[in-house]
């Protein structure tokens, strides 16, 4: 399972792509659709029209790691289909590939301590 550190961005394409594309089909619609950098250690989140299905890319540094889930019995939850993309916490991210509500997830606020004790 692939689980980003606190301070990994991770966004969400809200419309479905065709789940035909690879690596660089993907990071080209990152760059062209989303407006964004596919390169920058960000991770990106697609849907295939079918809930059912996502992939993400992501760039680790040597090179362009894609991952592909499919749910078996239920369907992942979405945002509403419309063009552009959305962030989420990792924490919601974990609950999305989890196949969990992820909208239910708020993440801690917390302050870093001012020193240590």
């Amino acid at each position: 399972m692939i689980t980003p550190s606190h301070n990994v961005r991770i966004f969400v394409a809200s419309d479905p792509v065709d789940f035909r594309k690879g690596h660089d089909g993907l990071a080209a619609l990152v760059q062209s659709q989303l407006r964004q950098k596919p390169f920058d250690g960000s991770v990106y989140v697609f849907r295939a029209k079918r809930a059912d299905r996502l992939k993400l890319i992501y760039w680790d540094g040597s090179g362009l790691v894609m991952a592909y889930k499919r749910l078996e019995d239920h369907s992942f939850t979405w945002p509403a289909i419309k063009n552009g993309v959305m962030r989420l916490e990792p924490a919601q991210f974990e609950a999305l590939f989890a196949g969990l509500d992820w909208r239910r997830v708020r993440p801690l606020e917390v302050a870093a301590p001012s020193a240590a004790e």
